[in-house]
This record gives structure tokens, C-alpha cells and sequence, in this order.
């Protein structure tokens, strides 16, 4: 099968660069040091968001009872804002490069907050799209994607296992989220539960605090003549380190910019024979002339990146990666958007009580992004077989789900379905083999906001099924067989280049 991005055929960098690279030490903090603590940050980032989306199945119910709408319609306030989280990655790269891992998390908090409290005095659910969807899935993507990207940026040697264990945050918010809003909900009503978790969601701005960004002062014996390039695969706040984003944030660092600071420093004591008015009018001035510079720089980057001559969508295999994203993240959402719900139709709801469907793939998603982000580590293992085994499992447990009428059966599927599911942290991982490090950031935006559009459309369409047929177990194979059509796009598609390489060699062959 798939062993690295060579057997792909996609063309990564030059002998001389990868020459340069290889003279470089890395920074004292990759794989050590404050780097565990990014995997502290991101996996409270990804309780606080991604566990809280995969708890609204317990909100969707109250929507439901309080708005009496259909449930196509009211779906579609969980799938805005899960799709938008997702949606929204390739132009929060652009914050990013700007702005800063840091200051995009925080920022990304206070809006996320603010939606979650907004949607407490929803009058409709039109109103939940703009304050719970819209809004609090902006926020949602501006504290999720940094998560991700400072992960990728600290680690090097253990990336696929720290993402493994930061990504862990799904299943426990998954699990803790559910319950905590089960009891708010019984305790003080949905809208003063969706004001509770407002507040709680404020924490994100505490862990956007902890992203420090990595300093290239502390590089050791880097060649003089590549100080320009000090960081090259290290540093950059991107998806994963050596993207084309936040190089802005790494430049202002450098010596030729430690030289204005001197001459700023410079003009403030010239400035003390002179009126106090004239130095802070250089200072504003200046500050407003540097940052239009690191906007129009990041928006160049991020402009080329997606649009320019090294354009993504050449790599054919890269397209197919996409395509098998439309379908795959929809299977994983429609059960916790829907599964309160389909036990209470089964007339399992004391069971379901007892202990949720929902937290059992919680609880198993949780070992499953952990074991397989340690198995796709390990020297013998190929990544891309441990990623296409566990997509396998996870649509074959989506056609069995209709069938299962009982707890006990149910609670196996979901089983499959939560530990398979954990290839979501080897994502980053298969993305570097297909398109290399130096396109990284880019690529996984791209894969996010095609998950994101997954995720936007399938509970709806969960919803209408279920409202033309009384059944979800036709949206299942529906989901289940798109699914598989993704999966054979991947497989198929190496085939078509390996015989395009041979014919071409036979070209070559015959014309020499």
C-alpha cells in the first residue's frame, strides 16, 4: 500500500535545500520542555470545543420540544456549527499569519463565549443559526485550528502520538460534556445551560495564553548564512511546522528588525529635547506601517499558497484526499447528533440513561486516537495502512448500525465506531505524506473545510431522511456508501499514477 509521499510521485524540495536543513539543530523546546504543555492547550481546546459539538444531540432534543420544528430544520444549528469550525480553517490561516497563534486563540475564545451566551436568548431557531452557528462556530475555528498548529510546530519525532493525546480532548469533552449538560439542562433549563457553558468556554482565552511561540534566538549553531531561514521547519505558525504561515510572526524577531527597536530606542531619547507629542506620533506611525506590512506579507503567502504557481490541486492524489473528506466526517457527526433520539424510538432511553451510547464512542475514541497514533509511530508500521484499516472499520460499522435494535448491539457498534474514528489524529500526518512539510499548512486548512462541509451537511440530511421515510436507517447507507466511494478514490488513484509513471518510462524508453 502507501508507505510515504514518495510512492505518491509528489515532488517535495530540492537536494540543496534539504542540505541546508540537515545543518540546523532544532529549537530546545521541540519534542521537550514547553511543548507538552501545547499538548495540554490543545487537548482543553479540544474538550472545550470539539467535545461540546459532540454533545448537542442532548440541545438538539430541547430544540426540538421548545421550538416544535422540524428536525431537518433544527439540525441544522449543530451542523452550522461544527461546519463552520471546520469551514472557516484556510481563512483563519490568514489570522494566524497575521496576528499569531496566541492572539488568534484568544480572540477566537471571547467570540466563541459570546455565542454560547447570545444563543440563551434565542426567541427561534433562525435566531440559534446566527448566535450558536455562525457565531459561535467562528469562534470555534479561531481557537481550534492555533490548537492544532502549535502541536505540529513543537513536536517533530512524536508528532503523530502528541496529536494522538492532544486530540484525546474529543472523547473525555465528548463524555464530560454530555453529562454536564444532561444535568444543566434537567437543573436549569437548556437556555441557562447554553449561559453556563458560555462561561466555561471562556477558558479557551487561558489556553491561548499558554501558546507561546518558539523564539529562533534560542537555536544553536545555525550557519550564518542561512540566519534568514532559522527556522525553516520549526518555526512558522502553521498546521504543521515549515508552512508558508506566521512566518511574519518569526521575522519581526530577527536582527534587521532588532535594529529599528534600537533606532526607536534612539529617537525616544533624542525625543526628550523635543515635544512628547512628536515621539509618540513616530511610534503610532511606525506601528501602523509595520503592521500593514505583516498583513500584506501574510495575505501574499497565504495567497499563493492556495492560488499560486505551487498550487495544492495539482496533486491529483491530494484532490482525491479531498473528495474522500466531503463524506468521512459526516458518518462520525450523524450518530451524536442523532443517536439520543433513534434510543428513544428503539425504547432504550432508561439504558441510554444509564450509560449513553454517545460517551461509550467517547470513551473509545479516546484509546483509539491514543493506540493508533503510537502504532503509526512505529518504525515497522506504514501510517497510510494504519488510516485506510481504520476508515475500513468505520464504514462498516456505520451499515451495521440500522441493524442493531438492541443496547447490547448498539453498544458494540458504537464501540467500533469511537476507536476506529481515532485516525482523525493521524490526519496531519497522511496530509505531510501527500503534498510534503512545506505545503502543509495549506493542505490541512483545505482537508478541515472539506470535513467542515461534512459536518455542515450531513445531520440535516439525517434530519430530512428521517422526516420523508420515519427511519434513520436509510441516511446511514447513504452516508456509508459516499463513504466508501472516498475510500476507493484513494486506493484507485495510486494505481492510475503507477501506470501513467510506467507508460511514461516506456515513452522515454522507446524514443532513447
Amino acid at each position: 500500500m502507501y508507505t510515504s509521499h514518495e510512492d505518491i510521485g509528489y515532488d517535495l524540495e530540492d537536494d540543496r535545500k534539504a542540505k541546508n536543513k540537515k545543518t540546523l539543530k532544532p529549537h530546545p523546546d521541540i519534542d521537550g520542555g514547553w511543548a507538552w504543555m501545547m499538548v495540554l492547550s490543545s487537548f482543553f481546546v479540544h474538550i472545550l470545543i470539539m467535545g461540546s459539538q459532540m454533545a448537542l444531540g442532548v440541545l438538539n432534543v430541547e430544540w426540538l420540544e421548545e421550538f416544535h420544528q422540524s428536525r431537518g430544520l433544527t439540525a441544522w444549528v449543530s451542523s452550522l456549527s461544527m461546519g463552520i469550525t471546520l469551514i472557516v480553517g484556510p481563512f483563519i490561516g490568514l489570522f494566524i499569519n497575521t496576528c499569531g497563534c496566541r492572539q488568534t486563540a484568544i480572540i477566537g475564545g471571547l467570540v466563541n463565549s459570546l455565542g454560547w451566551v447570545l444563543s440563551a436568548y434565542a426567541a427561534n431557531v433562525q435566531s440559534l443559526f446566527i448566535t450558536f452557528g455562525v457565531a459561535a462556530g467562528l469562534g470555534s475555528g479561531m481557537a481550534y485550528l492555533p490548537a492544532v498548529v502549535m502541536v505540529g510546530r513543537y513536536f517533530q519525532k512524536r508528532r503523530a502520538l502528541a496529536q494522538g493525546l492532544s486530540t484525546t480532548g474529543t472523547g473525555f469533552g465528548t463524555f464530560l460534556m454530555t453529562v454536564l449538560l444532561k444535568y444543566l439542562c434537567a437543573e436549569y433549563g437548556w437556555r441557562n445551560a447554553m449561559f453556563i457553558q458560555g462561561a466555561l468556554s471562556l477558558n479557551l482565552c487561558v489556553c491561548g495564553a499558554l501558546m507561546r511561540p518558539l523564539s529562533p534566538e534560542k537555536v544553536e549553531n545555525c550557519p550564518e548564512a542561512e540566519e534568514p531561514r532559522a527556522l525553516p521547519a520549526y518555526s512558522t505558525e502553521s498546521v504543521k511546522s515549515g508552512g508558508p504561515l506566521g512566518m511574519t510572526e518569526e521575522q519581526d524577531r530577527r536582527p534587521g528588525n532588532e535594529e529599528m527597536v534600537c533606532d526607536l530606542q534612539t529617537q525616544e531619547c533624542q525625543g526628550q529635547t523635543h515635544p512628547r507629542k512628536n515621539v509618540c506620533a513616530f511610534r503610532v506611525l511606525k506601528t501602523v506601517s509595520q503592521l500593514t506590512v505583516q498583513v500584506r506579507r501574510g495575505f501574499r503567502d497565504w495567497h499563493s499558497g492556495y492560488f499560486g504557481t505551487a498550487s495544492l490541486f495539482t496533486n491529483r492524489m491530494f484532490v482525491a484526499f479531498i473528495f474522500w473528506a466531503l463524506f468521512a466526517y459526516s458518518s462520525f457527526v450523524i450518530p451524536f447528533i442523532h443517536l439520543p433520539e433513534i434510543v428513544s424510538l428503539y425504547n432504550l432511553s432508561e439504558q441510554n440513561d444509564a450509560f449513553p451510547l454517545t460517551s461509550i464512542i467517547a470513551i473509545l475514541h479516546i484509546f483509539g486516537k491514543v493506540i493508533l497514533g503510537a502504532v503509526a509511530d512505529l518504525p515497522c508500521i506504514s501510517v497510510w495502512n494504519v488510516f485506510l484499516i481504520a476508515n475500513f472499520t468505520l464504514v462498516l460499522s456505520i451499515f451495521l448500525l440500522p441493524l442493531m435494535h438492541t443496547y447490547a448491539s448498539l453498544a458494540v457498534i458504537c464501540a467500533l465506531i469511537g476507536f476506529s474514528s481515532g485516525y482523525f489524529s493521524l490526519m496531519p500526518v497522511v496530509t505531510e505524506d501527500l503534498v510534503g512539510t512545506e505545503h502543509l499548512a495549506n493542505a490541512y486548512g483545505i482537508i478541515i473545510c472539506a470535513n467542515g462541509i461534512s459536518a455542515l451537511l450531513g445531520p440535516p440530511f439525517a434530519g430530512w431522511i428521517f422526516d420523508i421515510t420515519q427511519k434513520y436507517d436509510f441516511s446511514f447507507y447513504i452516508c456509508g456508501l459516499l463513504y466508501t466511494v472516498g475510500i476507493l478514490f484513494l486506493l484507485i488513484q495510486p494505481c492510475i499514477q503507477m501506470i501513467e509513471q510506467s507508460r511514461r518510462k516506456c515513452i522515454e524508453g522507446a524514443h532513447v
